[in-house]
Protein backbone atom coordinates (compact mmCIF):
# COMPACT_ATOMS: atom_id res chain seq x y z
CA UNK A 1 0.00 0.00 0.00
CA UNK A 2 2.78 2.33 0.83
CA UNK A 3 4.51 1.58 -2.49
CA UNK A 4 1.36 2.47 -4.41
CA UNK A 5 1.51 6.02 -3.12
CA UNK A 6 4.59 6.63 -5.20
CA UNK A 7 2.73 6.80 -8.47
CA UNK A 8 0.72 9.80 -7.16
CA UNK A 9 3.70 11.91 -6.02
CA UNK A 10 4.59 13.34 -9.46
CA UNK A 11 1.09 14.43 -10.52
CA UNK A 12 0.42 16.21 -7.20
CA UNK A 13 3.71 18.09 -7.25
CA UNK A 14 3.19 19.03 -10.91
CA UNK A 15 -0.22 20.51 -10.08
CA UNK A 16 1.18 22.61 -7.26
CA UNK A 17 3.97 23.86 -9.50
CA UNK A 18 1.58 24.86 -12.31
CA UNK A 19 -0.77 26.62 -9.90
CA UNK A 20 2.07 28.52 -8.29
CA UNK A 21 3.47 29.63 -11.68
CA UNK A 22 0.08 31.10 -12.63
CA UNK A 23 -0.07 33.48 -9.66
CA UNK A 24 2.21 36.18 -11.18
CA UNK A 25 0.18 36.06 -14.40
CA UNK A 26 -3.03 36.55 -12.47
CA UNK A 27 -1.56 39.51 -10.59
CA UNK A 28 -0.33 41.14 -13.80
CA UNK A 29 -3.67 40.53 -15.47
CA UNK A 30 -5.50 42.11 -12.56
CA UNK A 31 -3.31 45.17 -12.68
CA UNK A 32 -3.84 45.54 -16.43
CA UNK A 33 -7.59 45.23 -15.98
CA UNK A 34 -7.56 47.88 -13.29
CA UNK A 35 -5.43 50.18 -15.42
CA UNK A 36 -7.71 49.99 -18.46
CA UNK A 37 -11.20 49.47 -17.08
CA UNK A 38 -11.37 50.73 -13.51
CA UNK A 39 -11.84 54.53 -13.16
CA UNK A 40 -10.61 56.44 -10.17
CA UNK A 41 -13.44 57.55 -7.95
CA UNK A 42 -11.88 60.97 -7.19
CA UNK A 43 -10.04 63.51 -9.40
CA UNK A 44 -6.96 65.44 -8.26
CA UNK A 45 -7.85 69.14 -8.11
CA UNK A 46 -5.57 71.60 -9.93
CA UNK A 47 -3.57 74.02 -7.78
CA UNK A 48 -4.81 77.55 -8.41
CA UNK A 49 -1.94 80.02 -8.90
CA UNK A 50 -1.90 83.18 -6.80
CA UNK A 51 -3.42 86.30 -8.34
CA UNK A 52 -0.09 88.15 -8.11
CA UNK A 53 2.92 86.02 -9.00
CA UNK A 54 6.61 86.79 -8.64
CA UNK A 55 7.13 87.04 -12.38
CA UNK A 56 4.41 89.71 -12.78
CA UNK A 57 5.20 93.35 -13.39
CA UNK A 58 2.45 95.93 -13.08
CA UNK A 59 3.29 99.12 -14.94
CA UNK A 60 0.15 101.06 -14.06
CA UNK A 61 -2.37 101.32 -11.23
CA UNK A 62 -5.45 103.36 -10.36
CA UNK A 63 -7.47 103.98 -7.20
CA UNK A 64 -11.06 104.80 -8.22
CA UNK A 65 -12.63 104.57 -4.76
CA UNK A 66 -11.77 103.90 -1.13
CA UNK A 67 -10.18 100.46 -0.78
CA UNK A 68 -10.23 99.66 -4.52
CA UNK A 69 -6.94 99.09 -6.35
CA UNK A 70 -6.78 98.22 -10.04
CA UNK A 71 -3.44 97.33 -11.65
CA UNK A 72 -2.40 96.35 -15.18
CA UNK A 73 0.85 95.00 -16.57
CA UNK A 74 2.74 92.27 -18.35
CA UNK A 75 1.02 89.93 -20.82
CA UNK A 76 -2.29 91.76 -20.55
CA UNK A 77 -2.76 90.96 -16.88
CA UNK A 78 -5.28 93.00 -14.91
CA UNK A 79 -5.88 92.49 -11.19
CA UNK A 80 -8.23 94.16 -8.74
CA UNK A 81 -8.59 94.38 -4.98
CA UNK A 82 -11.66 95.70 -3.17
CA UNK A 83 -10.15 95.53 0.32
CA UNK A 84 -7.03 97.72 0.24
CA UNK A 85 -4.92 94.92 -1.27
CA UNK A 86 -5.68 92.14 1.23
CA UNK A 87 -7.16 89.95 -1.53
CA UNK A 88 -6.84 90.10 -5.32
CA UNK A 89 -8.71 88.76 -8.33
CA UNK A 90 -7.38 88.29 -11.86
CA UNK A 91 -9.83 89.74 -14.37
CA UNK A 92 -10.57 88.28 -17.84
CA UNK A 93 -8.90 90.39 -20.54
CA UNK A 94 -9.22 89.82 -24.33
CA UNK A 95 -5.59 90.80 -25.16
CA UNK A 96 -2.10 89.50 -24.44
CA UNK A 97 -0.14 92.70 -25.05
CA UNK A 98 1.74 94.30 -22.17
CA UNK A 99 -0.49 96.94 -20.61
CA UNK A 100 1.39 100.15 -19.83
CA UNK A 101 -1.29 102.10 -18.01
CA UNK A 102 -4.75 101.94 -16.47
CA UNK A 103 -7.18 104.66 -15.36
CA UNK A 104 -10.70 104.63 -13.92
CA UNK A 105 -13.59 107.05 -13.70
CA UNK A 106 -15.24 105.14 -10.87
CA UNK A 107 -15.47 101.64 -9.38
CA UNK A 108 -17.24 100.34 -12.51
CA UNK A 109 -15.71 102.13 -15.50
CA UNK A 110 -12.03 101.91 -16.40
CA UNK A 111 -9.69 101.84 -19.39
CA UNK A 112 -6.23 100.33 -19.96
CA UNK A 113 -3.73 100.84 -22.79
CA UNK A 114 -0.60 99.12 -24.01
CA UNK A 115 1.48 97.60 -26.77
CA UNK A 116 0.37 97.65 -30.42
CA UNK A 117 -2.07 100.46 -29.64
CA UNK A 118 -4.25 98.21 -27.51
CA UNK A 119 -7.12 99.91 -25.67
CA UNK A 120 -9.52 97.94 -23.47
CA UNK A 121 -12.42 99.18 -21.35
CA UNK A 122 -14.87 97.86 -18.76
CA UNK A 123 -18.19 99.21 -17.55
CA UNK A 124 -18.94 96.52 -14.94
CA UNK A 125 -15.99 96.68 -12.59
CA UNK A 126 -13.84 94.39 -14.72
CA UNK A 127 -16.12 91.37 -14.95
CA UNK A 128 -15.80 91.89 -18.70
CA UNK A 129 -13.21 93.86 -20.66
CA UNK A 130 -13.73 94.82 -24.30
CA UNK A 131 -11.07 95.75 -26.83
CA UNK A 132 -11.73 99.13 -28.46
CA UNK A 133 -10.68 100.18 -31.97
CA UNK A 134 -8.61 103.39 -31.97
CA UNK A 135 -6.73 105.43 -34.61
CA UNK A 136 -3.38 103.81 -35.38
CA UNK A 137 -0.17 104.58 -37.23
CA UNK A 138 1.30 102.33 -39.89
CA UNK A 139 4.67 102.45 -38.10
CA UNK A 140 4.43 102.22 -34.29
CA UNK A 141 1.50 102.31 -31.91
CA UNK A 142 2.48 101.51 -28.32
CA UNK A 143 0.42 103.57 -25.91
CA UNK A 144 2.38 104.46 -22.78
CA UNK A 145 0.00 106.30 -20.48
CA UNK A 146 -3.72 106.90 -19.96
CA UNK A 147 -5.35 109.48 -17.66
CA UNK A 148 -9.07 109.71 -16.83
CA UNK A 149 -10.96 112.87 -15.91
CA UNK A 150 -14.53 113.87 -15.07
CA UNK A 151 -17.53 113.31 -17.36
CA UNK A 152 -16.05 110.42 -19.33
CA UNK A 153 -12.95 112.29 -20.56
CA UNK A 154 -9.65 110.44 -20.90
CA UNK A 155 -6.37 110.92 -22.72
CA UNK A 156 -3.86 108.31 -23.91
CA UNK A 157 -0.40 109.06 -25.30
CA UNK A 158 2.39 107.03 -26.84
CA UNK A 159 4.69 106.32 -29.74
CA UNK A 160 4.89 108.32 -32.97
CA UNK A 161 3.26 111.35 -31.40
CA UNK A 162 0.08 109.52 -30.42
CA UNK A 163 -2.34 111.71 -28.47
CA UNK A 164 -5.79 110.14 -28.31
CA UNK A 165 -8.82 111.56 -26.54
CA UNK A 166 -12.25 110.25 -25.54
CA UNK A 167 -15.32 111.96 -24.10
CA UNK A 168 -17.59 108.91 -23.75
CA UNK A 169 -15.81 106.78 -21.15
CA UNK A 170 -13.46 105.19 -23.65
CA UNK A 171 -16.00 103.93 -26.18
CA UNK A 172 -14.62 106.05 -29.04
CA UNK A 173 -11.27 107.79 -29.48
CA UNK A 174 -9.96 110.55 -31.74
CA UNK A 175 -6.43 111.63 -32.59
CA UNK A 176 -5.73 115.13 -31.22
CA UNK A 177 -2.38 115.99 -32.89
CA UNK A 178 -0.67 114.83 -36.11
CA UNK A 179 1.75 111.90 -36.11
CA UNK A 180 5.31 112.79 -35.19
CA UNK A 181 8.57 110.82 -35.09
CA UNK A 182 8.76 111.12 -31.31
CA UNK A 183 6.93 109.60 -28.34
CA UNK A 184 4.75 111.43 -25.87
CA UNK A 185 5.21 109.84 -22.45
CA UNK A 186 2.62 111.56 -20.25
CA UNK A 187 -0.22 114.06 -20.15
CA UNK A 188 -1.87 116.01 -17.34
CA UNK A 189 -4.94 118.26 -17.20
CA UNK A 190 -6.43 120.72 -14.75
CA UNK A 191 -9.71 121.94 -16.16
CA UNK A 192 -9.19 123.06 -19.75
CA UNK A 193 -5.43 123.48 -19.32
CA UNK A 194 -3.22 120.52 -20.22
CA UNK A 195 0.47 119.66 -20.65
CA UNK A 196 2.15 116.99 -22.80
CA UNK A 197 5.73 115.80 -22.18
CA UNK A 198 7.88 113.42 -24.18
CA UNK A 199 11.20 112.48 -25.70
CA UNK A 200 14.10 114.93 -26.02
CA UNK A 201 12.57 117.42 -23.59
CA UNK A 202 9.55 118.11 -25.79
CA UNK A 203 6.61 119.90 -24.13
CA UNK A 204 3.25 121.06 -25.50
CA UNK A 205 0.40 122.84 -23.76
CA UNK A 206 -3.29 123.55 -24.35
CA UNK A 207 -5.74 126.02 -22.83
CA UNK A 208 -8.87 124.80 -24.61
CA UNK A 209 -9.22 121.21 -23.34
CA UNK A 210 -7.02 119.76 -26.05
CA UNK A 211 -8.64 121.31 -29.11
CA UNK A 212 -5.35 123.02 -29.98
CA UNK A 213 -1.79 122.54 -28.76
CA UNK A 214 1.31 124.70 -28.92
CA UNK A 215 4.94 123.86 -28.10
CA UNK A 216 6.79 125.21 -25.08
CA UNK A 217 10.52 125.35 -24.35
CA UNK A 218 11.49 123.04 -21.51
CA UNK A 219 15.14 124.04 -21.15
CA UNK A 220 16.34 120.43 -21.31
CA UNK A 221 17.04 117.80 -23.93
CA UNK A 222 16.48 114.91 -21.51
CA UNK A 223 13.41 112.85 -22.24
CA UNK A 224 10.56 113.74 -19.91
CA UNK A 225 8.66 110.75 -18.54
CA UNK A 226 5.93 112.31 -16.40
CA UNK A 227 4.11 115.56 -15.68
CA UNK A 228 1.56 116.66 -13.10
CA UNK A 229 -0.50 119.85 -13.25
CA UNK A 230 -1.49 120.66 -9.65
CA UNK A 231 -3.68 123.63 -10.55
CA UNK A 232 -3.99 126.04 -13.46
CA UNK A 233 -0.50 127.42 -12.79
CA UNK A 234 1.80 124.98 -10.98
CA UNK A 235 3.27 121.91 -12.63
CA UNK A 236 6.26 119.61 -12.24
CA UNK A 237 7.80 117.31 -14.86
CA UNK A 238 10.47 114.65 -14.32
CA UNK A 239 12.55 112.50 -16.62
CA UNK A 240 15.74 110.67 -17.48
CA UNK A 241 18.94 111.18 -15.48
CA UNK A 242 16.98 112.69 -12.60
CA UNK A 243 15.83 115.84 -14.38
CA UNK A 244 13.16 117.90 -12.58
CA UNK A 245 11.36 120.82 -14.25
CA UNK A 246 9.04 123.33 -12.58
CA UNK A 247 6.45 125.65 -14.14
CA UNK A 248 4.41 128.37 -12.42
CA UNK A 249 2.42 129.51 -15.47
CA UNK A 250 0.64 126.37 -16.60
CA UNK A 251 3.51 124.97 -18.66
CA UNK A 252 4.44 127.94 -20.84
CA UNK A 253 7.82 128.42 -19.15
CA UNK A 254 9.98 126.01 -17.16
CA UNK A 255 12.94 126.16 -14.82
CA UNK A 256 15.30 123.32 -14.01
CA UNK A 257 15.27 122.32 -10.34
CA UNK A 258 18.43 121.12 -8.55
CA UNK A 259 19.12 117.54 -9.59
CA UNK A 260 18.91 115.06 -6.69
CA UNK A 261 19.98 111.90 -8.53
CA UNK A 262 21.26 110.65 -11.86
CA UNK A 263 18.78 107.78 -11.82
CA UNK A 264 15.78 108.02 -14.14
CA UNK A 265 12.59 109.44 -12.64
CA UNK A 266 9.47 107.85 -14.13
CA UNK A 267 6.46 109.42 -12.41
CA UNK A 268 5.56 112.50 -10.38
CA UNK A 269 2.44 113.52 -8.43
CA UNK A 270 1.20 116.20 -6.06
CA UNK A 271 -0.01 114.35 -2.95
CA UNK A 272 -1.85 117.27 -1.38
CA UNK A 273 1.10 118.43 0.69
CA UNK A 274 4.25 117.91 -1.39
CA UNK A 275 5.59 116.80 -4.74
CA UNK A 276 6.60 113.12 -4.92
CA UNK A 277 8.50 111.39 -7.75
CA UNK A 278 9.68 107.79 -8.13
CA UNK A 279 12.05 106.06 -10.51
CA UNK A 280 14.83 103.54 -10.85
CA UNK A 281 16.93 101.93 -8.10
CA UNK A 282 14.15 102.44 -5.53
CA UNK A 283 14.55 106.23 -5.59
CA UNK A 284 11.86 108.53 -4.22
CA UNK A 285 12.34 112.28 -4.61
CA UNK A 286 10.21 114.82 -2.74
CA UNK A 287 9.75 118.56 -3.10
CA UNK A 288 8.03 121.21 -1.01
CA UNK A 289 4.85 122.98 -2.08
CA UNK A 290 6.79 125.69 -3.96
CA UNK A 291 8.94 123.03 -5.68
CA UNK A 292 12.06 124.83 -4.42
CA UNK A 293 13.53 122.41 -1.88
CA UNK A 294 14.05 118.81 -3.02
CA UNK A 295 15.54 115.69 -1.42
CA UNK A 296 16.10 112.08 -2.46
CA UNK A 297 15.89 108.80 -0.54
CA UNK A 298 14.89 105.17 -1.14
CA UNK A 299 11.35 103.89 -0.73
CA UNK A 300 12.82 101.43 1.78
CA UNK A 301 16.28 100.48 3.01
CA UNK A 302 18.11 98.38 0.44
CA UNK A 303 15.31 98.66 -2.13
CA UNK A 304 16.75 98.76 -5.66
CA UNK A 305 13.54 98.06 -7.58
CA UNK A 306 12.23 100.35 -10.29
CA UNK A 307 8.89 102.11 -9.97
CA UNK A 308 6.77 103.42 -12.84
CA UNK A 309 3.93 104.99 -10.87
CA UNK A 310 3.05 106.31 -7.42
CA UNK A 311 -0.49 107.06 -6.25
CA UNK A 312 -1.64 108.66 -3.04
CA UNK A 313 -3.77 106.19 -1.07
CA UNK A 314 -6.37 107.88 1.10
CA UNK A 315 -6.65 111.44 2.29
CA UNK A 316 -3.34 111.60 4.13
CA UNK A 317 0.01 112.15 2.47
CA UNK A 318 2.63 109.52 3.19
CA UNK A 319 0.36 106.61 2.18
CA UNK A 320 0.95 105.42 -1.39
CA UNK A 321 0.50 102.59 -3.89
CA UNK A 322 3.51 101.83 -6.10
CA UNK A 323 3.58 100.08 -9.48
CA UNK A 324 6.62 98.74 -11.31
CA UNK A 325 8.94 95.90 -10.38
CA UNK A 326 6.57 95.30 -7.46
CA UNK A 327 2.98 96.22 -6.81
CA UNK A 328 3.33 97.58 -3.31
CA UNK A 329 2.06 99.76 -0.51
CA UNK A 330 4.18 102.47 1.09
CA UNK A 331 2.84 103.62 4.47
CA UNK A 332 4.86 106.18 6.38
CA UNK A 333 8.07 104.78 4.92
CA UNK A 334 7.13 101.11 5.39
CA UNK A 335 7.29 99.23 2.07
CA UNK A 336 5.05 96.16 1.68
CA UNK A 337 4.92 94.30 -1.64
CA UNK A 338 1.61 92.70 -2.56
CA UNK A 339 1.84 89.12 -3.78
CA UNK A 340 0.72 85.57 -3.28
CA UNK A 341 -2.46 86.85 -1.68
CA UNK A 342 -5.27 84.32 -1.79
CA UNK A 343 -8.33 85.12 -3.84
Amino acid sequence: MIKNLGKYERPVRLGVTVATSLIPLAVVGGLLYAAFFVKASGAVSAIKPPAIERRDTFLGATLPAEGIIWAAGSNGKVVRSDDHGAHWQVQPVPVGENLQGIAAWDASQAVAVGGAGVVIRTVDGGKQWQEIAVPKSEVANKLLTVRAYANGVAWAVGELGAVLGTTDYGQTWQRAVPEKDQAWNDISFFGARGILVGEFGQVMQTEDAGKSWRPAKSGTESSLMSVYLRDASNAVAVGLSGVILVSNDGGAQWRVAPRQTMEHLNNVIWDGARWVAVGDKGLIVTGDAQALAWSAARVSEGNLGWNTQILRAGANSGHYILAGASLARLDGGKFTAFGRAAD
